[in-house]
């Protein structure tokens, strides 16, 4: 009623963050320390509360996530993987539901109307991915009422170091298949092993005849110019350039691209580090938790060049729709 009055969230912070006190006291027999109650405020203001383990992060997250849930506007509390997602969920709905908001849980699956009646409670529990890929597929949703997402207002990020800072280079893509060119990446896989890298800068800065450079840094690889003349005579070699063709023409922009994805898949990607081979398929490991994640395949035709490098059926080339990138997204 204060709210609809016209006051601020922070004019009535002080007895939100006592009645959560009080309620948790009551539900869980658990009575918020006055450091969660600091870092309620914290988190509140939009800034970043570092606890360690065992400090009661869940806890401390229930004072902001209530305060702003009385907009009616919804709250978004983003965790790091769908097992706790759902675990964070469970052990909160009794607390916001005691105090009469209620409780959603945001997870891969769901059909759309579900999807929306999560969105459509006070609070909503899931993965930065789940979220993110959302957001992209209402951009691209024919209707308003296709969409299942609200208007996005305030979010509590678990584990923020992790899906702000290490999965920053990682960016959520929604593709569909392209044309096939199975057989184009199995003929450029045969090459690679013709092709040298070119030496680092000797003491007089010079290089030596290599065809390419490998950024490890931004994991890219370049072609040098002598690369360049040496792709080319392999290619009209083996019948994939004409010899009054250039790699660089126009039409020819593709065969590039594929030498690329597949000069990466060898030099940058390694088996049972990056991927594994599983059931004829590619399976991409996560550089930041070491687990396999099925399903997912990299864009620009890595994926392809993997698959023609380690043997197995090469799947169609995807085109990207859509992308964000975490930061972005929040």
């Amino acid at each position: 009623q204060r709210l609809k009055d016209g006051a601020s969230l922070d004019d009535i912070l002080i007895e939100a963050f006592a009645t959560v006190r009080e309620a948790s006291k009551r539900v869980y027999g658990m009575r918020h320390f006055d450091v969660q109650m600091l870092g309620g405020q914290v988190l509140h203001s939009g800034k970043i509360a570092e606890m360690r383990t065992g400090e009661g992060k869940t806890l401390t997250s229930t004072l902001p996530t209530y305060l702003n849930a009385l907009t009616g506007r919804g709250v978004h509390v983003i965790t790091v993987n769908d097992y706790l997602a759902k675990r964070d969920a469970n052990w909160s709905r009794s607390l916001f539901e005691y105090l009469g908001l209620t409780v959603g849980c945001n997870v891969p699956g769901l059909a759309p109307e579900q999807k929306r009646e999560a969105y459509q409670a006070d609070i909503t529990y899931g993965t930065n991915n789940e979220f993110g890929f959302d957001y992209l597929r209402d951009n691209m949703a024919f209707s308003p009422q296709d969409r299942v997402q609200r208007e996005l207002y305030y979010a509590v990020i678990d584990e923020v170091d992790s899906i702000l800072i290490d999965e920053a280079r990682t960016p959520l893509i929604i593709s569909g298949a392209a044309e096939d060119s199975s057989e184009l990446y199995l003929r450029i896989n045969q090459i690679i092993p013709e092709l040298t890298r070119q030496d680092k800068e000797d003491e007089e800065g010079k290089h030596g005849d290599g065809d390419f450079t490998i950024d490890e840094k931004a994991k890219q690889i370049h072609l040098t110019e002598h690369g360049q003349i040496h792709v080319e005579e392999i290619m009209k070699r083996e019948g994939l350039l004409k010899e009054e063709e250039s790699l660089f023409d126009a039409g020819n922009i593709s065969l590039l691209h594929h030498v690329n994805a597949a000069l990466r898949a060898h030099k940058l990607f390694t088996k049972d580090v990056d991927y594994i081979v599983k059931d004829d398929n590619i399976v991409i490991v996560d550089e930041h938790t070491g687990r396999t994640m099925e399903g997912r395949r990299w864009s620009e035709g890595l994926h392809q060049a993997v698959e023609a490098k380690e043997g197995v059926t090469i799947e169609k080339e995807t085109k990207t729709y859509a992308t964000i990138t975490i930061q972005n997204y929040f």
